[in-house]
C-alpha cells in the first residue's frame, strides 16, 4: 500500500502541481542548448525525467560569480522570497516577497517527490518592501515595508501618482508619492485576473507603454499543455492589454506559456517577454526564449512549440492556429525556467553590454541534470540577438550530484545607478552587481 501510494503520488504530483519554478541547471550545460537556430535542431522528443534541488543559502562570505570586473554585493537579505524587483522614478528600490502556497495534499507530494526542498514554503509574505540609497553608495540606509496583505504579487509599476501592483487574482493600484516609505491608502482593483495556475504559473508581471496610456499584464497557463480543457485556459498564455483604468482589455499576444520578464527594446521599441516553456517531452524539450511580442501575435502553446512544431499531445488540433505559430525570436536552454528579462540600458556596465537583455533563470525540475540556476546575458545588435547566450552570474549549484544549491535567481532589474539587480528568492537576498572599481 505504501508503495502504491508513492508511485501515485508521484505521478498525479508530476503532472499537476510542480513545473515552472522548480527547474534545474547543469553549470556545464549553458552554451549546447542555449540558441536554436532553426527548427531542425530541436532535439527529438526522449524519456521524461526529473530531478529537484535543494536549497542550502549561501555563507556570509559566499556570493555568486560575475566575470572579472564586476563585483557582487548584498543589496537586500534575510527576506522571505524575494522574487521581483522594480525600480521608482525617484530611483527608490520595491522588492516583491511572494512564494508558491501549497495545500496539506500538495505538502505531502512535494516531500515524495522531493519538491519541498527546491522552494520557499509556507504561507506567502504578500509584501512589497521599500529600500531607499540615498547618498547613492549602493547600501539602504532606509527600509520599510511599503505595501501589505496582498494576494501573491509580482509585477509593480507607478504611473503618475498612482502605484499598481499585479496580484496573482487582479491588478491592484493605489494612491502614491514619491517620498511615501509606505502605502497608506485603500486600494482599488481595477482587473480581475484567473488566480493560480499550472504548479507555479500564479505570477503576474506588468510593464507600462512609452507614454503611459497602456498598460500589459502577463499571465501563464492554467496547465502544462491545456489537458484540463481550453475552456479553462480563457485569457491565460497572454500578454493582455488595458487601458491605466483597467478597461478596453484585448489580447495582445498569446500561445506563451508562462510569459513572466518583460521590457522594452530600447533600439526597436517592441515589447519583449521571457517564456517558461512546456514539460514532459524530455530532457532537451521544449526550449525556453525570449522574444519580441507581435501584436495579435500567436506564439503555439499548447498546440505546437518553437513555431510550428506540433505538440503530439495535441496532434490534429487547431491546425490553421498552428499554421499562423510565430517562431521565438532566441532560444534558451530548456527546463531552465527562464523568468527574469531587463534590457540593460544603464551606464555602469561595459559598452558590450549595452542594450543586450539579461535573464535570470530560476533552475529545472523536469531533467535528468541541471539546466538554468544563474543569470545570462544576451547580446544584441542594432535591437537582435547577435550571438550565444553568455553566462553572467552564476555559482547558484552548490553540488549537483547531491542537488544541492545556494539560491535561485528569478527577477533582473537595472537600477538607476546601472546596477544590476538580481531576486534570489530561495536564499531570501537580492544581489546587487556593478562594474569594480
Amino acid at each position: 500500500m505504501k508503495n502504491n501510494f508513492s508511485l501515485m503520488a508521484l505521478a498525479s504530483f508530476t503532472f499537476l502541481a510542480i513545473a515552472c519554478n522548480t527547474n534545474k541547471t547543469s553549470q556545464n550545460n549553458t552554451d549546447s542548448k542555449t540558441t536554436v537556430i532553426n527548427a531542425d535542431s530541436l532535439s527529438p522528443i526522449s524519456e521524461s525525467n526529473m530531478k529537484f534541488s535543494n536549497i542550502i543559502g549561501w555563507e556570509d562570505n559566499e556570493v555568486p560569480t560575475a566575470p572579472a570586473g564586476f563585483t557582487v554585493t548584498r543589496f537586500a537579505e534575510g527576506i522571505k522570497s524575494p522574487r521581483h524587483t522594480y525600480i521608482t522614478p525617484n530611483g527608490d528600490v520595491l522588492v516583491v516577497l511572494s512564494n508558491s502556497e501549497r495545500t496539506v495534499k500538495q505538502k505531502i507530494l512535494g516531500t515524495v517527490v522531493g519538491l519541498s526542498g527546491s522552494e520557499v514554503g509556507g504561507k506567502s509574505a504578500n509584501t512589497i518592501m521599500l529600500y531607499r540609497d540615498a547618498n547613492g553608495d549602493g547600501v539602504a540606509e532606509t527600509k520599510s515595508v511599503f505595501l501589505a496583505g496582498l494576494n501573491q504579487p509580482f509585477g509593480m509599476l507607478i504611473i503618475g501618482n498612482k502605484f499598481y501592483v499585479a496580484n496573482t487574482d487582479g491588478v491592484m493600484v493605489y494612491a502614491y508619492q514619491p517620498e511615501d516609505l509606505k502605502i497608506e491608502g485603500v486600494g482599488k482593483k481595477i482587473v480581475n485576473l484567473p488566480a493560480g495556475g499550472y504548479n507555479n504559473h500564479w505570477t503576474r508581471n506588468m510593464i507600462a507603454n512609452a507614454d503611459n496610456t497602456k498598460i500589459y499584464i502577463s499571465v501563464g497557463s492554467g496547465s502544462n499543455v491545456g489537458e484540463n480543457g481550453m475552456e479553462n485556459e480563457v485569457r491565460r498564455a497572454n500578454i493582455l492589454e488595458v487601458n491605466v483604468d483597467g478597461s478596453g482589455e484585448k489580447i495582445y499576444g498569446s500561445g506563451l506559456r508562462n510569459p513572466v520578464g518583460m521590457d522594452w527594446n530600447p533600439i526597436t521599441k517592441e515589447l519583449w517577454t521571457a517564456v517558461n516553456e512546456r514539460d514532459k517531452l524530455g530532457d532537451d524539450l521544449v526550449p525556453d526564449y525570449i522574444t519580441s511580442v507581435k501584436p495579435d501575435g500567436f506564439y503555439g502553446w499548447p498546440y505546437s512549440y518553437f513555431g510550428q512544431n506540433v505538440d503530439p499531445r495535441r496532434a490534429g488540433e487547431n491546425p490553421a492556429l498552428v499554421a499562423k505559430a510565430i517562431k521565438p525570436d532566441f532560444a534558451l536552454a530548456p527546463h531552465s525556467a527562464s523568468l527574469g528579462l531587463t534590457f540593460y540600458d544603464g551606464n555602469n556596465f561595459p559598452e558590450k553590454y549595452k542594450n543586450g537583455v539579461f535573464v535570470g533563470q530560476h533552475g529545472s525540475w523536469n531533467r535528468s541534470s541541471f539546466t538554468g540556476y544563474k543569470v545570462i546575458f544576451v547580446p544584441f545588435k542594432d535591437g537582435k540577438p547577435a550571438g550565444k547566450a553568455e553566462d553572467f552570474l552564476t555559482g547558484f549549484v552548490a553540488d549537483e550530484e547531491n542537488g544541492d544549491v545556494h539560491g535561485r535567481p528569478v527577477g533582473v532589474t537595472v537600477a538607476k545607478d546601472g546596477a544590476l539587480l538580481v531576486a534570489d528568492d530561495g536564499a531570501g537576498i537580492v544581489w546587487r552587481v556593478v562594474k569594480s572599481k
